[in-house]
């Protein structure tokens, strides 16, 4: 039985959009009346009705829950235009993406369908639940379980399952970068799941508001061993209304907190969350912030911006941190010299593990052999987002900076090929190591890896990566420090 759910496994994550029958496109005016979509609808058998001037001119849509809670519930007029409840959020993907990409975007943009798109073309659309019978047990099944988790204790519990998930996955030799996107979806959800609960406790915010995150969730890189790294953007208000929305958001991302904490996103102990008012702020503040840690152009301040260049939205008007990042854009086309300078020193503070005589360097605990892999991984990330930083470049994920990089000229194909297969690699390991700590020893995962428990074909490959970060090191050095040596 667990040999067919790997093989059913396997085999859903090799498939990609255009493998699935989409349905066609059916597709009525906005001004038509709602009765008459409704029965479209009904004629055609159809969830889900489109709304626009054409297949390739789409304004919304609307769905047989919209006329539930929309019409029905509300006892709305029916002769009404469609475009009164139709929903605007449309979401698109290309066809030649893959099924679990799909299933990923739905869960973080919240919808149930979305267009599949040929080229620049809509060809039909699916739904989620047309996905997830084709993977019928796995991690997208209890994305959607954490979904319909309502208190904190439900969403603690479904926490404390998810390193089983991931030893799973990772013993079926499913890719880390994949695994990532998992865990960060779970973590999303859990996170959406909290905020939406606390609104409800305090009441709606007086402002239009972003939460969002940092460091390896806003790279969308998280492990199993990960704390809160977040914070809060608001709309500005006027004089009078400054000291109320502030109150209210400072209340808001405590509750919030304390949720997250509870359920096992321990409190960051360099207190880089929301809770803090250092990272709770209006939108001109927050550009004050990022003038000034470019303009200073500090190690403490750059050390700032490479943290808050790793940004990603997960609830809110994402529109305002897009603003922040348009500001961030301008300045970035007129830095100060000491500004990479500074960004380079940092990108080297850790070198990877390797002794004079090309041996993993170690150190003790209770006398046992370790390495931390985490601090192995932290060039390539530093690496990859000064380069990226060098070329306007707003990816927030690793990978997905390395592959916009090579596209940009930067990396030769060969070079983005070892960054990538390097940061991987040891991202699996890591992810292994983890899960293994907390299943089968019942303790917190780390980032400690004992080296023994390392085959020799691991020590061998662990050597040529290390190896692979010095040179690209040196590449910082030379192109951003100005120093050799």
């Amino acid at each position: 039985m667990i040999q067919s759910t790997a093989i059913h496994t396997d085999k859903f994550y090799s498939k990609k959009v255009s493998d699935l029958h989409h349905r066609n496109l059916r597709v009525c005016l906005s001004e038509t009346p709602i009765f008459e979509a409704a029965q479209i609808m009904a004629k055609e058998k159809i969830s889900c009705l489109f709304i626009g001037e054409s297949e390739q001119k789409i304004q919304g849509f609307v769905t047989d829950i919209t006329l539930r809670d929309e019409v029905i519930a509300k006892q709305l007029n029916p002769t009404l235009p469609i475009e009164s409840v139709m929903d605007r959020g449309i979401v698109a993907i290309s066809q030649d993406a893959f099924l679990y990409e799909a299933l990923l975007l739905m869960f973080q943009t919240k919808t149930r369908y979305l267009l599949v798109r040929d080229k620049e073309n809509y060809v039909g659309w699916i739904s989620r639940n047309k996905i997830l019978t084709e993977q019928s047990q796995g991690p997208f099944i209890f994305i959607q379980s954490v979904k319909q988790a309502m208190s904190v204790g439900e969403l603690r519990e479904k926490w404390r399952q998810v390193p089983k998930i991931i030893h799973q996955l990772v013993t079926n030799g499913l890719k880390a970068e994949i695994i990532n996107q998992i865990i960060t979806t779970i973590s999303d959800t859990i996170a959406l799941r909290v905020i939406e609960n606390t609104i409800r406790e305090v009441g709606p915010p007086p402002a239009k508001f972003v939460f969002f995150v940092l460091g390896s969730e806003g790279r969308g890189e998280q492990t199993l061993k990960t704390d809160q790294d977040n914070a809060i953007i608001y709309e500005d208000k006027a004089n009078e209304q400054r000291e109320l929305v502030r109150a209210y958001f400072l209340e808001f991302a405590s509750r919030v907190s304390t949720g997250l904490d509870f359920i096992g996103f321990s409190f960051c102990q360099g207190g880089l969350m929301a809770k803090n008012p250092k990272w709770t702020h209006s939108l001109s503040h927050w550009k004050r912030n990022y003038e000034s840690w470019i303009q200073e152009s500090t190690q403490e301040t750059v050390m700032k911006y490479a943290t808050f260049f790793d940004c990603r939205a997960i609830y809110g008007e994402f529109d305002i941190l897009e603003e922040l990042k348009e500001f961030m854009d301008l300045q970035l086309q007129n830095p100060t010299e000491r500004f990479f300078m500074n960004m380079g020193t940092n990108s080297l503070q850790f070198e990877p593990p390797l002794t004079f005589f090309k041996n993993i360097r170690t150190f003790k605990i209770d006398g046992e052999k370790f390495f931390d892999i985490k601090k192995t991984m932290s060039p390539i990330v530093d690496l990859a987002r000064i380069f990226a930083l060098k070329n306007r470049i707003f990816e927030t994920n690793t990978g997905s900076r390395i592959s916009a990089l090579q596209k940009a000229g930067v990396f030769t194909e060969k070079e983005a090929q070892e960054l990538s297969h390097a940061y991987y690699y040891l991202m699996a390991l890591r992810l292994e190591k983890q899960a293994l700590s907390m299943i089968e020893h019942n303790r917190s995962p780390e980032n400690f890896v004992k080296i023994k428990e390392l085959t020799k074909v691991q020590l061998v490959t662990l050597v040529e990566i290390f190896k692979v970060i010095k040179e690209f090191q040196l590449k910082i050095k030379v192109e951003f420090t100005k120093n050799l040596f």
